[in-house]
């Protein structure tokens, strides 16, 4: 089969190879996948640089997110087991940790439906208790993991203030439904919420981003408001200053949604079984911007940890790409 391998440890574009390989040999208690399609996400880059909080043995193939097929004709969702991850033909994942692919979605739609759209239900539902009439503030709105939140805070019924990177970005999150849309290139964050709440401030920040995004949210976060870490896009790693938190009565809260496989499976089962509600009903569906075959996964990944991208990019091995 073909797939993406990492050699060494290095930006993406550098280090992924695309060669020929043995199919991957599935361990106890894994099953082999036919890989449908490969959604393109931000720790993938983290990953071959070796920054990710798994660092799988080298060679590896990247790619944590799929839609496959099982031997038996089942289409499902996988989080691929490393070392053998999804920018392949194939790829093994645990039997028990598979989810059914909602039949409402395509495979690319249904690979981007796992990781972005559980973390976010796992981070505004359990980690924020998001409730409907608050106000929501999105960074990164326009992106894989941003635009996921735009469309669950709505769903929950909350007003949804996203914030993006130039007006193309912009138009994308207002596409989404997000009630507000501010571009930080040109527009001052802080005073933009602010005004939109009336001087109250956001219940609950949404930050994928770090760095320069949570230093501002802090500044327009509510009245036992909720600022959600998700993840440090940005590559700078906050050092939030408790006594600010305390001043204010606001709460940071963490959410590595990884750990729920491990603590509460179930948790993510059933999240799995709302959000195939969600997409059934019509409040969510996946953005995917650009579906590229197996040859174009090092430029996808390279684009997304630039921040080029909008949505999600889909690898698609069969080559059913556009």
């Amino acid at each position: 089969m073909q797939a993406w391998r990492v050699h060494r440890n290095g930006e993406p574009s550098e280090v992924m190879r695309l060669e020929e390989a043995d199919r991957p040999a599935p361990g106890e208690g894994q099953v082999l996948i036919e890989v449908l399609a490969a959604n393109v996400n931000f720790p993938d880059a983290l990953l071959c640089r070796g920054q990710y909080q798994v660092r799988p043995p080298l060679p590896f193939t990247p790619g944590v997110e799929i839609c496959g097929r099982t031997a038996d004709g089942r289409r499902v969702l996988a989080t691929p087991a490393l070392p053998h991850g999804g920018f392949a033909e194939y790829a093994v994942a645990d039997e028990a940790a598979l989810l059914p692919a909602p039949d409402a979605l395509d495979d690319a739609e249904a690979a981007a439906l796992h990781i972005g759209y559980q973390t976010g239900w796992f981070g505004l539902h359990r980690r924020a208790h998001l409730q409907a009439g608050e106000t929501l503030l999105v960074h990164a709105a326009a992106g894989g993991v941003g635009s996921a939140a735009v469309q669950l805070g709505k769903a929950a019924g909350a007003t949804v203030i996203g914030v993006v990177g130039g007006p193309e970005k912009a138009e994308v999150a207002a596409s989404l439904g997000c009630d507000l849309v501010v571009d930080r290139h040109s527009e001052d964050i802080v005073a933009a919420v602010k005004e939109a709440t009336g001087g109250r401030g956001a219940d609950v920040v949404y930050d994928p981003v770090g760095g320069d995004a949570y230093a501002k949210s802090v500044k327009c976060v509510a009245f036992e408001g909720r600022v959600l870490v998700v993840g440090f896009a940005s590559g700078v790693v906050p050092a939030p200053a408790l006594n600010h938190a305390l001043v204010k009565n606001y709460s940071i809260v963490g959410l590595h949604w990884g750990l729920y496989n491990t603590k509460d499976p179930a948790a993510v089962r059933a999240c799995h079984d709302e959000l195939t509600r969600l997409v059934d009903g019509g409040a969510v569906k996946p953005l995917i911007s650009r579906r590229v075959g197996l040859d174009g996964a090092a430029d996808a990944v390279r684009r997304v940890a630039g921040g080029a991208s909008t949505g999600r990019i889909v690898v698609v091995p069969s080559g059913a790409a556009r």
